[in-house]
C-alpha cells in the first residue's frame, strides 16, 4: 500500500490536546465522530483495531514525551478506501518501527494490529528535529 500524504486525503481534522491522560479518551471520541461524520461507520472491521492503535499512540505520547511536550496533535484523515492518523509531539526521540518488539508493548501492539490490517506506519520527524509525528494508514 502506498503510503498517501494526509493533505492528499480529502477528509481532514486536527486536534491539539494537553499531554495528560484524559487525552486518550478524548483522541477516541474525537475519533468516532470524525469517522461517522465522515460516513465510516463504526463496525468497519478497521475502526476498533484503528482505535486502539490511536489509544497507543497517545499514551506513548503522555508517558514518553510530555516533559518536553506539553501538547500533542493529532491529525485524522480519510479518503475513499484508507483512513490515516498521526500523533505529533515535541519530543526530539524517532522510535524505530522495525521490531523486533513484545506483543505487550505499546508499539508492539501498533505494529502488530497495523501489519495485520495491511496498512503502514511511518515516523516523520519535523523539519528542526525537535519533534515528530508517527503515521498511521490502515485500508477500507
Amino acid at each position: 500500500m502506498t503510503v498517501p500524504r494526509a493533505a492528499a486525503l480529502p477528509r481532514r481534522h486536527v486536534l491539539t490536546l494537553p499531554n495528560v491522560p484524559s487525552a486518550v479518551r478524548v483522541a477516541r471520541t474525537t475519533a468516532e465522530q470524525a469517522l461517522t461524520e465522515w460516513g465510516i461507520g463504526l463496525r468497519h472491521p478497521a475502526v476498533d483495531p484503528a482505535l486502539l492503535i490511536l489509544a497507543e499512540l497517545v499514551t506513548n505520547s503522555i508517558r514518553h514525551a510530555a516533559p518536553l511536550s506539553p501538547q500533542l496533535t493529532i491529525t485524522y484523515a480519510a479518503g475513499p478506501d484508507c483512513l490515516a492518523f498521526a500523533v505529533h509531539d515535541r519530543h526530539p526521540h524517532q522510535p524505530s518501527l522495525r521490531g523486533p518488539f513484545t506483543t505487550t508493548s505499546g508499539l508492539g501492539i501498533v505494529m502488530e494490529l497495523t501489519q495485520q490490517l495491511g496498512g503502514t506506519a511511518v515516523v516523520r520527524a519535523d523539519a528542526d528535529a525537535r519533534g515528530k509525528s508517527i503515521w498511521i494508514t490502515l485500508p477500507l
